[in-house]
């Protein structure tokens, strides 16, 4: 197996979630983009939301990196294959950069993709409160896994210039690393947030003043030459053939429809080249824009999303609702994750306590809380009569919502579309309906190709219905 040059490469990683690693990797990317460089985005574990971040200031679309959903086959072939024609990729880390699957080992946390690829790591440190102790953090994190190598430090929150002096001279005479940058404490530079983390880019419009000053603020106070300098510094990836994305057998030219819009946008953009990969022809419509599904659709994909923050607007659009549910009553084999699963079902309760009607097609309704309802990495097996799932097949997947599924009392409970297994043990999950597989989990799709297959089969056999002579298309 032969070995080229690696590829300019730097990973932001953070001592804990909160030290700002997503802030300073936006910034970066700005700061670099406005020199002319060619930046892709990724992000470390399964988040879906930061990488649109990423995409809205690098116009490239980001992409998920975990250790654990995917093997290490599959890590270095996303990475590859995405960052072929840029000039630099940046990767955000995901939690502590040791934080992952498990709390003995590096397994599904940044350090390990960091090892994995051979990139070297800059270090977010929250320097709010502290000046030597700093350099205690850092010897720490160089010290708990001496084979990673974080190759400097960021210096965020600090109080001023000279605060960050105090940590510089702490950091560089301690740890023998540089500290090239810093970000004072401004609340102009604080991202927005809500119940699932920040909130997408997706919904917050023109962006560009945001990123100007990002990247005014990096340019300003992060040694960019130096940066780079480092980023050059990666280890040569091996060359490998393609798994993933290796042509297929055979293909299934079917039309998918993709709902895509503020409501419905988590789709690992694997996920959707994988389809096509194998011959679907993607047709994305916007539930929330009242577009009725597309017509000719052999199959549809409502991803996880929003659709609690749209839910009245969503419950407004009927014509769309009709259609969807004309289609999924005719047997359209339908994938519907988490926002998608809770759009499926009879009405969905926000935290103001207002409920509004949803698809109905599942029996049950959904309510919004305050608190965390699941979070987690799944092993995931498909329960009898997922055909997603036939022949035994496992898949690799997450959990993250705040909201809870009720069933009416006397209500008949659907069959479970999964059993997934993650820290709390194994639980049934989702259900089953029509040719539809619903439930809370995110799948990956790179865990287990072999489920676009078994996906398209089934679309290639579903013929939509003609609408009778008076009655409105789908699309």
């Amino acid at each position: 197996m032969s070995e080229r040059k690696g590829r300019p490469g730097l990973i932001i990683a953070g001592t804990g979630s909160g030290a700002g690693k997503t802030t300073v990797t936006i910034g970066l990317m700005a700061a670099l983009q406005r020199r002319g460089l060619r930046v892709q985005g990724f992000k470390c574990g399964p988040d879906y939301i930061d990488p649109t971040y990423h995409r809205a200031v690098t116009g490239r679309a980001s992409r998920n990196l975990d250790s654990w959903m995917l093997s290490s086959e599959g890590v270095r072939e996303i990475y590859r294959r995405a960052g072929a024609d840029a000039d630099i990729s940046i990767i955000e880390g995901v939690m502590g950069f040791y934080d992952g699957k498990e709390a003995t080992s590096n397994r599904g946390s940044t350090a390990e993709i960091s090892l994995e690829l051979g990139v070297p790591v800059l270090l977010v440190v929250n320097c709010q409160s502290m000046a030597r102790s700093c350099a205690a953090i850092v010897k720490g994190f160089q010290l708990l896994d001496p084979r990673v190598r974080i190759a400097a430090v960021f210096a965020n929150k600090v109080g001023s210039e000279g605060h960050y002096r105090i940590v510089k001279d702490a950091v560089e005479a301690e740890c023998g690393i540089p500290v090239i940058g810093y970000m004072t404490r401004q609340e102009e530079l604080a991202l927005p947030e809500r119940h699932l983390g920040l909130v997408p880019s997706i919904e917050r419009g023109d962006l560009n003043a945001f990123f100007d000053l990002l990247a005014d603020r990096m340019e300003a106070n992060v040694g960019l030459g130096r940066l780079l300098e480092l980023a050059a510094g990666s280890d040569p990836l091996p060359e490998e053939e393609p798994r993933l994305f290796a042509p297929p057998a055979k293909t299934y030219p079917v039309k998918l429809a993709v709902a895509y819009d503020a409501a419905f946008h988590f789709y690992y953009p694997e996920n959707l080249e994988l389809l096509e990969l194998h011959g679907a022809e993607l047709a994305y419509f916007s539930p929330l824009a009242g577009e009725p599904l597309p017509e000719g659709a052999q199959g549809l994909y409502l991803g996880g999303g929003f659709p609690e923050e749209f839910a009245e607007r969503l419950s407004r659009q009927t014509d769309t609702a009709e259609s969807i549910r004309r289609a999924v009553r005719q047997g359209l084999p339908t994938l519907a994750e988490c926002g998608g699963y809770m759009y499926l079902t009879e009405s969905i309760t926000g935290t103001d306590g207002e409920t509004h009607p949803m698809l109905g097609l599942v029996p049950g309704r959904v309510t919004m809380q305050r608190k965390l309802a699941a979070l987690g990495l799944r092993e995931v097996k498909g329960a009898e009569g997922n055909f997603l799932f036939e022949g035994g097949l496992t898949a690799r997947g997450h959990e993250f919502h705040y909201s809870a599924y009720e069933l009416p009392e006397g209500a008949a409970q659907l069959p479970p579309a999964y059993e997934t297994s993650g820290l709390r043990g194994t639980k049934p999950e989702g259900g089953l309906l029509y040719s539809v597989v619903a439930g809370y989990t995110h799948l990956h799709f790179g865990s287990q190709p072999k489920l676009v297959e078994r996906w398209l089969q089934r679309c290639a056999a579903f013929e939509p219905a003609v609408p009778a002579q008076g009655e409105p298309s789908a699309g």
